[in-house]
């Protein structure tokens, strides 16, 4: 269990640099300089000043040494400051995560109440109509674009009935963002576990359960869902990484101010240092929670942890 723990652990550490490295190749072959671009609108700042100001940020290196400087930097806890303003990008990125966590939270809670309940549904219910009515909603779940729904939802429940407001920093901001992107994942929570409890129904631990006479919902709830939830459990955790991607779009269509929108302020502003920061900050967030569902999947199916002693 513990040369598995160390493995996982170093794979996640690996994945954090691989992700630097990639994102950080791939910033600088953007075409554009973050500094003429800052200073595109004064006519009072001359070449020699903007190249003066490239050098002291670093940008005239070539990219190898700017990731190290980058690293070295990041091992002292010293995530750098933004090319605009000169602000701590640590502190910018902290201050917004819990924006993102929390709208990313509960669209989780929303996917896995919504989809579980829909799915069990649909495989006890196999080959009705209520199964296939299920199914087909949930395709045009998976297939409905993020920003699209959540440009219904904005125009119907805040500009036609005003029930919510369009943007805002209370807890009723957060209902049609985090709505936008459960319904979406609960789609695809449903098809799983569908298909996962479909499989179990099927087993003859089941069927020797039915036959000795258990009341059907201990069954169902007992033996059939127990079992179930090991899949489910890590798609859970594996969405939740997913729905982190997804907030930088739905921050913006309904202005919220997270990192995802920080991040597309950054990028718009080529805000090389604010950029590097933001990926790194996200892959370690999605990295310990690939990290995390490993280990409760090892908790939760004692045949893996049979394999790995």
């Amino acid at each position: 269990m513990a040369q598995f723990l160390i493995r996982r652990l170093l794979g996640a550490v690996l994945a954090v640099l691989a992700t630097t490295v990639v994102a950080g190749y791939l910033i600088h072959a953007v075409p554009g300089d973050p500094v003429r671009l800052l200073f595109a609108e004064s006519q009072a700042t001359s070449a020699e000043q903007i190249e003066e100001i490239r050098r002291s940020l670093g940008l005239d290196r070539p990219l190898h040494e700017q990731y190290f400087l980058f690293m070295g930097r990041i091992l002292q806890g010293d995530f750098g400051t933004t090319i605009r303003g000169g602000q701590p990008v640590l502190d910018l990125i902290l201050g917004r995560l819990p924006v993102t966590l929390v709208l990313a939270t509960c669209s989780l809670i929303i996917a896995a109440i919504v989809g579980l309940t829909l799915g069990f549904l649909a495989a006890y219910r196999q080959g009705t109509a209520t199964d296939t009515t299920l199914m087909i909603g949930a395709i045009l779940g998976v297939s409905i674009p993020h920003f699209w729904l959540g440009l219904m939802l904005l125009s119907v429940f805040s500009v036609s009935l005003g029930w919510v407001p369009i943007a805002g920093s209370d807890w009723r901001s957060f209902i049609l963002p985090s709505l936008t992107l459960g319904v979406t994942n609960a789609a695809i929570v449903a098809r799983l576990t569908r298909s996962a409890m479909i499989q179990i129904f099927a087993q003859d631990y089941i069927r020797t359960a039915y036959a000795k006479g258990l009341p059907r919902a201990m069954v169902l709830s007992r033996h059939a869902l127990r079992s179930g939830l090991i899949p489910i459990v890590t798609m859970l955790g594996l969405q939740f990484g997913y729905m982190m991607g997804g907030a930088v779009i739905i921050e913006n269509v309904f202005s919220l101010n997270g990192v995802g929108r920080l991040a597309v302020q950054a990028i718009l502003q080529r805000d090389f240092p604010l950029i590097q920061g933001f990926i790194l900050i996200f892959s370690i967030v999605i990295v310990s929670m690939s990290f995390a569902v490993d280990v409760l999947h090892m908790v939760l199916d004692p045949r893996l942890r049979r394999d790995v002693t």
